[in-house]
């Protein structure tokens, strides 16, 4: 028998394509006659268009099409709101915005046409703040700048509050994170020879990136063909907000030619959509026993000229964690707002990583307050296996208990905690998080399902079609060794072909942690039905009842008797060569059995609920106000790692992203226009200012999951931020609220905690 790779570390079935360097991505995608594209942006925030002169432009040699607004659809595009053109129309409404576009025979020539673009703006005020959106006219005609709104209440709130022993309120202001993957976006985008728009893309759906340039293109789905290139990272980034594909498709039908964008860096960060900053005021009311019996939770965001997916963002922040927790009352109001600043939106941990920040610090403020340790807190209010939340969603497996335990005691909690306080310059402190997520999200319609297509090949090898989409987080790995496992064959023999809207069956693609959970369940369903039809042949050839058969290496045999056997490669043949016969082929669908209701703010949205903790120590530097994380170590609840290896790489990768948006990452905007977007400005977390990252698994073995598998990429990035907020807290005694956490501002709060009551500053 083939030994099974589920439970143990197997090396993604994409590697060897990648580092021999034969992995196509977008960018590598070459057409005969391709041309080039390129994108010309506005300088302002805010302008009307008086003027696009591109006859200069049109006139120099190579170049073969000049588009600007006038030249696309009417039709606007967008997630909720249709707002958005795929090239600006009338005015821009954030620096950065797609004004023009080229199409030439060379880089150096399409970028050369740009400088010949004349375009007259008549810059107008820009509202560069919620506040100041709030006060003025609406951006988008006909609409304020209110881009949505939430409201519940669950419980009596007040009634809560009047109850508890301790109420504590703080404002937490969190900040906006680039994606900062490896592979900028790009697309290769041609008109077929039936007249199709055929597009390479670097995309985390290619299903929801066909109706996105079915739709700005006004054309029928059926019209556009979507195939992902190998992804290098998404993070959400290339979910459904980027118009990459959007202006390549367009100079393509404009052309008649094949015509490659792929962005530089510069270009993409001011192409992304980076993660949604927020402001966050929590109050919270607890017993003397530390439970929470009542939470108050208020947000303004700021989505930036396009609204996007931020709605969906901001929900997340508004609700989610109050799941996490055994709570009663329960109220939130958030509002998103529109700014001339460029737009935001989906971001991994979707929402979650602003609002665990300001809760988990709530925590630990208010466990010191009460005397407790902030461990305490958390044990006391995690919701249970089995319960259902105060949002009715259903708790069927949870580690969020094991998670604590495991990373508390990784990190040396106890005995670092009881330490004497250091007196030097440098200064150590501990700190934890704990957090949740969804694995499937019933939200973006009444499907959150998955259908896979597995053929067996007349040598007993098998081929998956799927639309679901590996960005680097091991989807193919991951189907790959669920239909090895289930026909017992070597993982070699399963080959996961790439996502295509010509013929993978329909898939929402790589979000809410979903993957794992829906397209595995369904590679399950496809491959014991490729299964029966074998054991159905093989009844017929050994004259044996179908319990009497095993899968076992490559074979069909009977159990006792295991020479009575037949190759699989052998039955699929006979499958074709017969009368009536046909090749082995069958379709696999799962639905998770969860709830929508028309207001999105109750039920069961999700068939699994991830949860994850974090426990970090720093040392903060008194005299420069430095931040270190010396050693960090997260536990992550995933249901069952199918692949240890995997889950290990993706939680301490979420670590990184966490410490990098803590203390490092943030994109400067003066007036409006992002002035360090590129890797020499914008300060990610490199190798030397990274502890050995240390992560463990918790298995909660869920009983939707696939063999009880949860999603595992996403819930290790939220508890980073409070947990080295809280460390940096037991470090010095300041308390920042403020992402993210620089020198200057713990030095600020470091001279307010020594400064004399009443002082002020010279």
């Amino acid at each position: 028998m083939s030994e099974s790779t589920l439970g143990r570390d197997t090396p993604q079935v994409t590697a060897r394509a990648k580092v021999l360097g034969r992995a196509q991505y977008a960018g590598d995608i070459k057409v005969a006659g391709m041309l080039h594209g390129k994108v010309l942006r506005s300088p302002y925030p805010s302008a009307r268009i008086v003027r696009i002169d591109t006859s200069a432009a049109r006139a120099l040699p190579g170049v073969k099409a000049v588009v600007t607004g006038e030249d696309t659809p009417r039709t606007p595009w967008g997630v909720h709101h249709k707002e958005r053109h795929i090239l600006a129309k009338g005015r821009v409404r954030f620096a950065g915005e797609e004004v023009a576009a080229v199409a030439a025979v060379s880089e150096e020539i399409a970028r050369d046409a740009l400088d010949l673009i004349e375009i007259d703006y008549e810059e107008t005020p820009a509202l560069l703040t919620p506040e100041a959106a709030l006060a003025a006219p609406g951006l988008h005609e006909g609409r304020d700048n209110v881009a949505h709104e939430i409201r519940f209440e669950r419980g009596n709130v007040d009634a809560g509050f009047a109850s508890a022993h301790l109420v504590h309120e703080e404002t937490y202001t969190t900040h906006a994170q680039y994606p900062g993957y490896l592979e900028p976006m790009a697309t290769v985008a041609m008109v077929d020879a039936d007249g199709r728009l055929q597009v390479w893309t670097s995309t985390q759906s290619v299903f929801l990136a066909r109706a996105r340039l079915a739709s700005a293109l006004e054309l029928p789905v059926s019209r556009v063909r979507v195939i992902q290139a190998t992804v290098g990272g998404g993070f959400g980034g290339k979910l459904v907000e980027d118009a990459n594909n959007l202006i390549a498709g367009l100079l393509a039908l404009k052309t008649g030619k094949p015509v490659r964008l792929v962005n530089n860096r510069l270009e993409d960060f001011l192409a992304c959509c980076s993660s949604l900053p927020e402001r966050i005021t929590l109050r919270l009311g607890m017993d003397r026993e530390g439970l929470i019996v009542a939470k108050d939770v208020r947000i303004v965001a700021e989505c930036g000229a396009y609204s996007g997916l931020s709605n969906e963002v901001m929900h997340v922040s508004a609700m989610r964690s109050d799941n996490m927790h055994r709570l009663q009352n329960v109220r939130s109001h958030a509002t998103l707002v529109y700014t001339n600043n460029p737009p935001h939106g989906a971001f991994r941990g979707f929402g979650g990583t602003q609002m665990l920040f300001a809760l988990n610090s709530h925590i630990h403020t208010m466990a010191e307050q009460l005397g407790l340790d902030p461990v305490q807190i958390h044990q006391r209010n995690a919701i249970g296996r089995g319960e259902t939340s105060v949002h009715g969603w259903k708790v069927g497996s949870t580690g969020l208990l094991e998670c604590i335990d495991q990373c508390t005691e990784a990190i040396g909690w106890a005995a670092k905690r009881a330490r004497p306080a250091d007196s030097g310059a440098r200064r150590r402190g501990v700190g934890m998080a704990a957090a949740m997520h969804v694995s499937g999200n019933r939200t973006i319609g009444n499907w959150d399902g998955s259908t896979v297509v597995l053929r067996i090949n007349e040598d007993g090898r098998a081929l998956l079609l799927s639309g679901e989409a590996d960005m680097g987080q091991g989807a193919m790995t991951m189907l790959s060794q669920v239909v090895a496992h289930e026909l017992d064959i070597p993982l070699a023999h399963v080959h996961v072909s790439t996502p295509d809207t010509d013929s993978a069956p329909f898939c929402i693609g790589s979000l809410a942690s979903r993957v794992t959970m829906a397209a595995g369940n369904a590679a399950i369903v496809a491959a014991r039905l490729a299964r029966d039809k074998l054991f159905a042949l093989a009844t017929e050839q050994l004259g044996v009842a179908v319990d009497t058969l095993e899968m076992a290496g490559g074979l069909v045999r009977v159990r006792e008797n295991p020479a009575q056997q037949r190759t699989l490669a052998e039955l699929a043949r006979l499958h074709i060569w017969r009368h009536g016969g046909e090749g082995i082929l069958v379709t696999g669908s799962w639905d998770a059995q969860t709830e929508m209701h028309d207001d999105q703010v109750f039920g069961n949205i999700a068939p699994a609920y991830s949860f994850a903790a974090q426990a970090v120590e720093v040392e903060v530097d008194t005299e420069t106000g430095r931040v270190t994380v010396l050693d960090s170590f997260v536990s992550d609840d995933c249901g069952k790692a199918f692949n240890p290896l995997a889950v290990h790489g993706q939680s301490n990768g979420a670590a990184a992203q966490a410490i990098g948006w803590t203390l490092y990452e943030q994109l400067q905007l003066e007036e409006g226009r992002l002035v360090n977007g590129n890797f020499a400005d914008y300060n990610m977390a490199t190798a030397d200012a990274l502890p050995t990252l240390r992560s463990g698994i918790v298995e909660s073995n869920d009983p939707n999951g696939p063999y009880g598998a949860k999603g595992a990429s996403e819930t290790a990035i939220l508890p980073g931020a409070p947990a080295i907020a809280n460390a940096v807290y037991d470090a010095v005694g300041v308390r920042i609220t403020d992402l993210p956490i620089t020198p200057q501002k713990v030095l600020a709060a470091l001279r307010a905690l020594t400064r004399p009551e009443g002082a002020t500053h010279a």
